[in-house]
């Protein structure tokens, strides 16, 4: 019945596993669970190794990182079973029905997502809380919300997928670094009519990351948005939809001068106990601009 599917990467996934695997015996249903380590360093693979003893467990270790597109094809086509789970390695069960949430609204022809949350106070590490108030006030939406844009809602973090119809879509390999392989996924559903139900059914986002990692991060997924939006894929992204208005009204020299001129009082903003979203929208909108001008 169900195949649940983890790629991992640096990160622990000990607790994720044993409450995933309580669940699903619980459920009395057929299941497996998935585990393909991407290249993380070789603490995080001795920690993980502990999974091993499990029963319906496959761990393991692959020999050259594949990246976040490729390495969730392989795990796909890896799978045994006619629904696939997909989540994020860094994620958390807050809810003991998790499993049991998604088995009861199967549909041969449906995409199930659940969504994501964060915890409710920020780090009291400064340097992370860049990345949590993005997580938690840009993607952790409520479920009435995401009903209403559901392919726009859409990412990779938490989402169920017939079997029959991923191995008809796959992810794009062409998708390198980090960064909007679930925008291309989520066109690719839309084209292809295939229906996205959302439900409230979150993971806990656990892995924040230091400013710098979370930034650079921020850097790749623009590359790759700029690399897509050069191939005219319909994306629909308020930053893109920024940028194409300030080249249509012939600003975008202006703008990127300005930002340019306020970059350090935009990265300043950004390292500030209670970062402001708006700051980080400036840099990301100045960092598109900056691949343009090249």
């Amino acid at each position: 019945m169900l195949s649940i599917l983890i790629p991992t990467y640096n990160f622990d996934i000990t607790t994720l596993v044993k409450a995933l695997h309580q669940q699903c015996k619980a459920c009395g249903i057929p299941f497996e669970i998935l585990c393909f380590d991407d290249g993380s360093q070789s603490t995080f693979k001795a920690k993980n190794q502990l999974i091993k003893h499990l029963d319906k467990v496959d761990y393991q270790e692959l020999p050259t990182n594949l990246g976040r597109a490729k390495i969730r094809n392989v795990l796909g086509k890896a799978a045994q079973y006619s629904y696939l789970l997909f989540m994020d390695c860094d994620s958390e069960v807050i809810n003991n029905q998790y499993i049991k949430n998604y088995i009861n609204c199967l549909n041969p022809n449906t995409l199930l997502y659940g969504g994501r949350v964060y915890e409710n106070n920020p780090p009291e590490d400064y340097g992370k809380r860049l990345h949590y108030f993005h997580g938690k006030f840009r993607e952790e939406i409520l479920t009435e919300e995401r009903k209403i844009r559901p392919y726009y809602s859409f990412m990779t973090n938490n989402f169920l997928i017939p079997r029959a119809i991923f191995l008809k879509l796959f992810f794009e390999e062409s998708i390198a670094g980090y960064g909007h392989e679930d925008t291309l996924f989520g066109i690719a559903l839309k084209k292809n009519q295939v229906k996205i139900i959302h439900l409230d059914n979150p993971l806990k986002h656990l892995g924040l990351e230091d400013q710098s990692v979370f930034l650079n991060k921020q850097k790749e997924a623009i590359r790759n948005l700029y690399q897509l939006y050069q191939k005219e894929e319909p994306l629909e992204t308020k930053l893109l939809s920024t940028f194409v208005w300030c080249k249509k009204w012939k600003i975008d020299g202006l703008v990127y001068s300005i930002l340019n001129r306020c970059s350090p009082i935009i990265n300043h903003q950004l390292k500030a106990k209670q970062p402001k979203l708006f700051f980080l929208d400036l840099y990301k909108l100045f960092q598109l601009l900056a691949l343009d001008k090249k």
